[in-house]
């Protein structure tokens, strides 16, 4: 059965960091991309970042470039979101999915077929 668990959500000040975990269960995630998507209260859901290492793509939402860092573990089958410099805009529901390797648009939700039950984020100012 395919599952992607997230773990690593918290309360942090504004200019903290945190490290979210994406563990796959049922596949490996080197096989697959990989994305990030995050909801805010009374907002749509929007792609953060994702991974594909079927040819060692990365990509990332302009709002954190340079902040945020994608990586995955193949051993560990966990791709990480490590977070640094947060702002409160960051608040939201953090979720990872799963998309086929070479997703065409990744920052779109349809592209994905699984997702995790999300972990909260809170970046207090």
């Amino acid at each position: 059965e395919v599952q992607l668990v997230e773990s690593g959500g918290g309360l942090v000040q504004a200019g903290g960091s945190l490290r979210l975990s994406c563990t796959a269960y049922g596949f490996r995630v080197n096989d697959y991309a990989i994305g990030w998507f995050r909801q805010a209260p009374g907002k749509e859901r929007e792609g953060v970042s994702c991974i594909s290492m079927s040819d060692g793509s990365i990509y990332y939402d302009d709002s954190v470039k340079g902040r945020f860092t994608i990586s995955s573990d193949a051993a560990k089958n966990t791709v990480y979101l490590q977070m640094n410099g947060l702002k409160p805009e960051d608040t939201g529901v953090y979720y990872c999915g799963k998309a086929p390797p070479y997703v065409s648009m990744w920052y779109e939700g349809v592209e994905y077929d699984h997702w995790g039950q999300g972990t909260q984020v809170t970046v207090s100012s």
